[in-house]
């Protein structure tokens, strides 16, 4: 798994960082630049759930657990260099945005979805991604909401249901910014319907239209 994954993110120009038990932390743009690095981090992260679904048939066929992943991007400014004491040094990056990008990854299990990317990245990558808008989430350190996004595959390669799903549940979204409480219940629960699984996101969004129509 570790390989597998790790081999993706270098050939898609990513640094690996580290590994934390059977978590990777990788970055882009540093120690050399890269042209576009919002959309090899985005491309990184969608091949890896593409092979990973592959590596699970086989693990399914071999009697093994079928393990998934999930996965967070933010782009910000940080500090980059060899960290560490006089004795050892590790070449890392620290700062806010490392943190966020943390908490995005967590915060994928509340949502039930594979990868959540931040506004930041959401727009330095836009013209080549498919996206769901999917909440203004409070995250932990954080005094305000951010805008967080799923991160559906590469520009014009969904398939029609998932665009389907996608397109009917950002109309909810829209309703349910405007108080459309009627309108967005209706239409949270037909994107869920269109999904064909459960989605927590719409799930929790039109309970929450429902206290607020009460």
């Amino acid at each position: 798994y570790l390989s597998a994954m790790s081999d993706i993110i270098m050939q898609r120009d990513g640094t690996l960082d580290k590994y934390i038990g059977d978590a990777i932390m990788a970055f882009w743009n540093a120690p050399k630049p890269v042209a576009n690095h919002a959309v090899s981090a985005c491309y990184a992260a969608i091949e890896n759930q593409q092979k990973l679904a592959e590596m699970r048939i086989r693990w399914i066929n071999e009697d093994l657990p079928p393990i998934g992943c999930r996965i967070g991007l933010h782009t910000g400014t940080v500090v980059v260099g060899n960290f560490g004491s006089a004795k050892r040094l590790n070449y890392t990056i620290i700062g806010d945005p490392v943190n966020l990008a943390a908490r995005l990854e967590s915060a994928c299990k509340q949502y039930n979805i594979d990868i959540m990317i931040s506004e930041e990245t959401y727009l330095a990558a836009k013209e080549n991604i498919e996206v769901r808008l999917l909440d203004n989430i409070a995250v932990k350190g954080k005094k305000e909401g951010v805008f967080v996004y799923e991160l559906l595959g590469r520009k014009g390669k969904l398939i029609q249901e998932m665009k389907d799903f996608s397109e009917c549940y950002e109309q909810a979204l829209t309703a349910y910014n405007a108080r459309e409480w009627d309108n967005a219940i209706a239409l949270f629960e037909k994107a869920e319907y269109l999904k064909r699984k459960d989605d927590p996101a719409s799930q929790k969004l039109a309970e929450k239209c429902k206290a607020f129509k009460a």
